[in-house]
C-alpha cells in the first residue's frame, strides 16, 4: 500500500514538474509574441536578441530537471519547443522533437512544432507530412493553418489548374482553422495570405480581394500581437499597391521595416514604390520630356482609323455592351469606368520599373492631356513604343491623392485590367500578350 502511494505521489509530481516547465516555455512564446506589449517599437532591432536571452533561461531551468524527465516525451516536447523559439531552424529541436513524438505517437503538438521546424529547414514535403500526421490524431487549428501555408507553398505540379485546386484547398483548411477558434487571429492572418493566393490564381476577383483585407483586419481587431506582426503589414502592402491603394500600401511597407529593422524586402519595396510615383508624376508633367514639335506630328497621325474594332457596332466592351465607342477627351473622363467612350491617343514615354506590378505608360490626347495607364497582368514581351497609337474602350479612370512621409503626389491614371483589352495601332492585341500577375508576399509568421 505504501509502495502504491509513493508511486501516485511520484505520477502526480512528475506531472506537476511537466505542467511548470510547460508554463516555462508557454511564458516564452508569449514574450516572444506580445514583445511590442511590454516594449516600444524602437526596441524593434533588439527583439530577437532578447528573445535568445529569454531561451537560454529558460533552456537552463529545464536542464535542471532533464535527469528526472529525459525519457518523458512531454519533457522532449517542451525543449524542443524552447529551442524552435527563433527563425531559423535548430537542430537540437529537430532531435527533441523526433524522440518526443517517438515515444508518444499521438503528440499532436509534437508533430505540429516538428512540421513547423521542417518548413523552416525548407522541407516542405517533412512538414506537410507532419501537420496530416497530426490531424489524423486530432482536428486542431495549429495543423490545419500550417497545412494551409505548406499546400501553397509546394511546388507546382499539373500546371495551373492542379495549382488552383491546391490553392482553394488550402483556403478551405485555413477557414476551418478559423471555425475551430474565432478568436484566434494567427489563423485569421494565415486565411488572408489564403485569399491572397486565390485572388491572383482565379482570376482576380474584387470580392476575394475584400476577403483577404477583411480576414487581415479581423487578425488585428482580436489579437494585439497581429497589429505587431511585420508579415501582415507587408502581405497587405502588396495587396493595397497592386490594388492601387498608394498611400497604404506605402504605410504597410514602412510598419512592417520598422517592426523588423533587419528585413530588408519592405523598406525596398517602400523606396520602389516612392521612385515609381515620383517619376510618372515627372513624367506626366512633361509629357514624357517629347519636344512639342515632335508632339504635334505625332497627334497629326492620330485618327479615327486608330478605333480599330471599336469603331464596329458589333464590338463587345470590356462591360459586356455591345455597339461601336464614341472617342472621348481624357479631360472630360469622370471617375471610375466610362461606359460607351473610349479614350485615344499617342504613346509618349512607357515604363517598367523593379519589382512593377503593372506596365506603365503616358498617353497624350488630341489635346496635349497627358495621362498615365496602368496596364496588369501584362507578358514580360508585350509593351507599347513612344509613338504608338492607342485605344482604351471605357476607360476606368483614378484619381491618386498620396500622401507619405515628407512627399506628395497628385495625379490621374487609366487602369487597364489585360493588355487584351487595349486597341494599339488599330489592332488587339495577342492572347500570348497576357499573364496572369504573380507578386511576392511572405508566406509565413510563426
Amino acid at each position: 500500500m505504501a509502495d502504491l502511494e509513493r508511486e501516485n505521489d511520484t505520477i502526480i509530481k512528475e506531472k506537476d514538474d511537466l505542467q511548470i516547465l510547460k508554463g516555462l516555455v508557454d511564458e516564452l512564446y508569449h514574450f516572444r509574441d506580445h514583445y511590442f506589449a511590454t516594449h516600444n517599437v524602437e526596441d524593434a532591432s533588439r527583439k530577437q536578441n532578447d528573445v535568445t536571452q529569454e531561451m537560454n533561461k529558460t533552456l537552463q531551468r529545464l536542464e535542471e530537471k532533464e535527469e528526472e524527465h529525459k525519457h518523458s516525451a512531454q519533457f522532449l516536447l517542451q525543449r524542443g519547443r524552447c529551442l524552435n523559439v527563433g527563425p531559423d531552424f535548430s537542430p537540437g529541436a529537430e532531435e527533441n522533437l523526433s524522440r518526443a513524438v517517438k515515444l508518444e505517437p499521438s503528440l499532436v503538438e509534437g508533430w505540429n512544432t516538428l512540421g513547423e521546424l521542417y518548413w523552416k529547414k525548407g522541407d516542405l514535403v517533412a512538414a506537410k507530412t507532419c501537420f496530416s500526421g497530426a490531424l489524423q490524431q486530432e482536428k486542431n487549428k495549429v495543423s490545419l493553418r500550417s497545412l494551409s501555408m505548406v499546400l501553397r507553398q509546394l511546388p507546382p505540379e499539373g500546371g495551373d489548374q492542379e495549382q488552383g485546386k491546391r490553392v482553394l484547398e488550402s483556403v478551405d483548411m485555413a477557414r476551418q482553422a478559423v471555425q475551430l477558434d474565432v478568436k484566434d487571429g494567427t489563423s485569421w492572418y494565415i486565411l488572408g495570405n489564403g485569399y491572397i493566393s486565390l485572388f491572383f490564381t482565379s482570376g482576380q476577383k474584387p470580392q476575394i480581394s475584400q476577403q483577404a483585407l477583411s480576414a487581415y483586419a479581423q487578425a488585428e481587431k482580436i489579437d494585439t500581437a497581429a497589429s505587431s506582426n511585420p508579415d501582415l503589414h507587408f502581405n497587405r502592402a502588396t495587396l493595397f499597391q497592386y490594388e492601387e491603394m498608394f498611400s497604404s500600401a506605402l504605410a504597410g511597407y514602412s510598419r512592417a521595416a520598422i517592426l523588423d529593422p533587419a528585413w530588408e524586402e519592405p523598406v525596398e519595396r517602400e523606396k520602389q514604390l516612392l521612385d515609381y510615383l515620383e517619376r510618372v508624376t515627372a513624367l506626366i508633367d512633361n509629357k514624357g520630356k517629347v519636344k512639342a514639335r515632335r508632339l504635334r506630328t505625332m497627334l497629326s497621325n492620330l485618327s479615327l482609323s486608330a478605333l480599330g474594332p471599336c469603331a464596329s457596332p458589333q464590338f463587345r466592351a470590356p462591360t459586356g455592351r455591345t455597339g461601336s465607342l464614341v472617342p472621348q477627351c481624357i479631360s472630360t473622363l469622370t471617375h471610375g469606368i466610362n461606359t460607351g467612350v473610349a479614350a485615344m491617343g499617342k504613346v509618349v514615354f512607357s515604363l517598367a520599373p523593379e519589382g512593377r506590378m503593372a506596365f506603365t505608360f503616358g498617353m497624350v490626347d488630341s489635346e496635349e492631356t497627358c495621362c498615365v495607364v496602368m496596364v496588369y497582368n501584362t507578358a514580360d514581351s508585350w509593351g507599347v513604343l513612344i509613338g504608338d497609337s492607342v485605344v482604351i474602350p471605357e476607360p476606368q479612370v483614378k484619381r491618386h491623392s498620396v500622401s507619405h512621409k515628407d512627399k506628395t503626389f497628385d495625379f490621374r491614371s487609366i487602369r487597364v485590367d489585360s493588355p487584351l483589352l487595349l486597341i494599339v495601332n488599330g489592332k488587339r492585341q495577342a492572347v500570348k500578350s497576357q499573364t496572369a500577375a504573380s507578386v511576392s508576399y511572405k508566406p509565413q509568421s510563426e
